[in-house]
């Protein structure tokens, strides 16, 4: 890491922030940092300047369905390397994470030295996975499939299925996002189209059969 290099922390819990802010301040003392403590906090800040070396991304933060918020910014800022940093460690959630394009994975329960050393060994180029974790475990065909079609979809589409899984109306995800309704009916068509399923219900259900119980589903209205 260089005096230079510019993160973002995105949390929402303010102490962990800090503990994070802590391991990379520890790293480099002179690193400049941002904090979002919700996903549209990040991506304003992003929006603003996305001039970033590193976003730390907790999969939990209000805004986030599951993996949605990574595969938006994996598709959005592809320069961007992002490392998830949750405390769902389990080694699907971990296969997941890298499979939907995260740098690394980084547990909320390792101490503050072990984020720094985390931390620094991403700076580096590494991919950091904790060390206990087994990934030979075969993949399901089907959760592949699936997989493969989320990460087609377009920037926004995942912004609009993000707000579908909390049950918003076309015209309440429109007035969001600043578009007309007509745009976010468009939208949903090309979702239901690239999932392969048949309604807005379908789609939030694919959607959250990738991501278990981190998808936050709502109740699809029309």
């Amino acid at each position: 890491m260089t005096a230079n290099n510019r993160l973002v922390i995105a949390d929402d819990h303010p102490l962990f922030r800090d503990a994070l802010r802590q391991a990379v301040a520890s790293v480099v003392a002179s690193a400049e940092i941002g904090e979002a403590g919700s996903f549209d906090e990040l991506t304003a800040l992003l929006e603003r300047d996305s001039e970033i070396d590193l976003i730390l991304l907790d999969l939990t933060m209000p805004g986030i369905s599951g993996f949605s918020g990574l595969i938006y910014l994996r598709a959005q800022y592809p320069a961007i390397p992002v490392v998830v940093v949750s405390a769902s460690d389990d080694n699907g959630t971990i296969r997941r994470s890298l499979d939907f394009g995260a740098s690394g994975f980084i547990p909320k329960r390792f101490g503050v030295d072990t984020l720094r050393d985390a931390i620094t060994r991403v700076m580096e180029g590494d991919v950091f996975i904790p060390p206990d974790t087994d990934l030979s475990s075969a993949t399901d065909p089907d959760m592949t499939r699936l997989r493969d079609r989320l990460v087609t979809l377009t920037p926004q589409q995942v912004r609009v299925l993000m707000m579908l899984s909390e049950g918003l109306l076309n015209k309440q995800i429109a007035y969001e996002l600043g578009v007309s309704e007509a745009t976010i009916k468009a939208h949903v068509s090309a979702i239901l189209q690239k999932l392969g399923v048949e309604s807005r219900t379908q789609a939030v259900i694919a959607a959250s059969k990738i991501a278990g119980s981190q998808w936050r589903q709502g109740t699809p209205s029309a």
